[in-house]
């Protein structure tokens, strides 16, 4: 957003809980400032709705299933942020990260009187119209401290992935994965019968994984090669793929030379 933002400012809430979208709904709508123009319940369409609309501030909820507060903002440009205010319920001594880069929260549970304390900054920034020092503090804020971090072996390929879910972060075991797919703008992980969602394309995390123990099988996935289980034959002379937990998957003609590399009894 550019230019001065003057009252009433345009204002999303986005929470996975309805009662705390209820909540924020009641004491946003005293305020004559406010225009609520939207609500949502996960982070997909709350991105999809702040390009469309730019709203002037959100109350943002941190933990969301598939795609927490934190990942819906790294997948927003710089440009298109709002002015935030976090709700979270994570413990007090975690917090002071915001804190140090001068964003507000809401810990849940939170009383009238602090709601008007956050709501009050929000107001006061927006009025000020100071966007570039705003946008400067979330983005170190999401670059220092919730970043998915990759952890590398001697080699340099991905040894273990730490994936952000439910406000926690969950380090995964690359060795772990039974396959991985395309899913837009993400990857979606498969491992142990869970599945996870990160911002990254598919090719670029390809190239970040050991060829040996990983192959592309089809432009939208990759397995593991230790979980293959076997290879069906289908009637157009193609393979699919089955792994040990049964899952299927189409091996490309086009690729089936670069698993036949690792696999040598498919020649």
């Amino acid at each position: 957003m550019s230019g001065r933002i003057a009252p009433p400012y345009k204002t999303f809430i986005i929470d996975d809980e309805p009662m705390a979208r209820a909540t924020l709904r009641l004491l946003l709508s005293k305020d004559a400032d406010i225009e609520i123009s939207g609500e949502f319940g996960n982070g997909f369409e709350a991105a999809a709705a702040i390009r469309h609309q730019r709203p002037a501030l959100i109350f943002l909820d941190v933990q969301m299933p598939e795609m927490d507060g934190f990942a819906m903002l790294q997948e927003l440009d710089k440009s298109e942020w709002p002015q935030v205010v976090f709700v979270t319920a994570y413990e007090k001594y975690a917090l002071k990260a915001f804190e140090v880069n001068a964003l507000d929260y809401l810990l849940k549970p939170f009383d009238d009187a602090r709601f008007q304390l956050a709501l009050n900054r929000a107001k006061e920034q927006l009025a000020q119209n100071n966007r570039s020092a705003f946008a400067d503090h979330l983005g170190q804020f999401l670059n220092t401290h919730y970043r998915a971090e990759q952890t590398t072996n001697a080699s340099g390929f991905l040894q273990r992935l730490a994936i952000k879910t439910a406000g926690r972060i969950r380090f995964i075991k690359v060795s772990e994965l039974d396959w991985i797919e395309a899913a837009d703008q993400y990857v979606k992980l498969h491992s142990n019968g869970d599945s996870y969602l990160i911002r990254q394309a598919l090719g670029k995390l390809e190239t970040q994984l050991d060829p040996q123990q990983f192959c592309r099988i089809h432009r939208s996935a990759i397995v593991n090669i230790e979980q293959i289980e076997e290879l069906l034959p289908t009637a157009t002379g193609d393979y699919t793929v089955v792994l040990r937990n049964k899952t299927r998957l189409k091996l490309s003609r086009h690729r089936r030379q670069a698993l036949q590399a690792l696999i040598p009894w498919l020649s």
